[in-house]
């Protein structure tokens, strides 16, 4: 069967309608950000770009608990509710927080090297494997030298009943990927070029039957062999 991907304004939609149940996430999610922010050295950020940034719960929990004090933040969304929702999450830090509506354009809105942090968390599940490779060709773009990306996703199962799940999950979102959220479980790290970044940490997150992959891999200096 050949599989479907949500456009851009089909993600725009649902995140729309979702709004702040996006924050009734599932015990397994919330678990896969905590090793994520245990694993990506935030402490030591400079400057910090999330993609998909949702209601911002993640944002305010980084510039509370983990970014240094002159850390900048900049999230970026496709969804206007999203959008909204995060700007309030983030006003507590608004001389060095800001939040931005993205057209869903995966060029991203800001300069090569700029940042030494980039998150996606449960984005790249909602995208199209070209779609995912030009976003973490940006990704590469943007992050200087020694950067990091740090990642979370649905991923397949690795028990039986949760490979049950995996494969029930992909059946409906080949039909209709909307009633899932646009998402369907993804392995992540083939995505990841060897050339272009080394894996500092990767790990399977499960609660019971639902999976979610964590990676943080730095970004490597591709040298210009023209």
């Amino acid at each position: 069967m050949t599989e479907r991907y949500v456009s851009h304004a089909q993600a725009r939609r649902i995140y729309d309608r979702i709004g702040r149940l996006q924050d009734t996430r599932p015990l397994s999610e919330r678990r896969a950000l905590d090793a994520l922010v245990e694993r990506a050295a935030f402490e030591r950020a400079g400057a910090v770009l999330e993609l998909g940034c949702g209601t911002g719960r993640l944002a305010a929990r980084l510039l509370a608990e983990r970014l240094p004090a002159g850390a900048r933040y900049l999230g970026l969304d496709v969804s206007p509710c999203m959008v909204g929702l995060a700007r309030a999450a983030v006003a507590p830090w608004g001389d060095r927080a800001r939040v931005e509506r993205s057209d869903g354009c995966l060029d991203l809105p800001v300069a090569a090297g700029s940042f030494d942090r980039l998150v996606a968390t449960y984005v790249l599940d909602l995208l199209s494997p070209d779609d995912a490779a030009r976003l973490l060709a940006e990704a590469h773009r943007v992050l200087r030298p020694g950067g990091l990306l740090a990642l979370a996703s649905l991923t397949p199962g690795r028990t039986p009943v949760s490979r049950a799940l995996t494969a029930a999950w992909r059946a409906v979102w080949r039909l209709e990927p909307a009633l899932m959220g646009g998402c369907r479980p993804v392995t992540l790290t083939p995505l990841l070029s060897h050339e272009e970044w080394a894996v500092r940490a990767h790990l399977t997150v499960t609660d019971l039957v639902l999976a979610s992959e964590v990676v943080v891999a730095e970004s490597r200096c591709v040298p210009d062999l023209r």
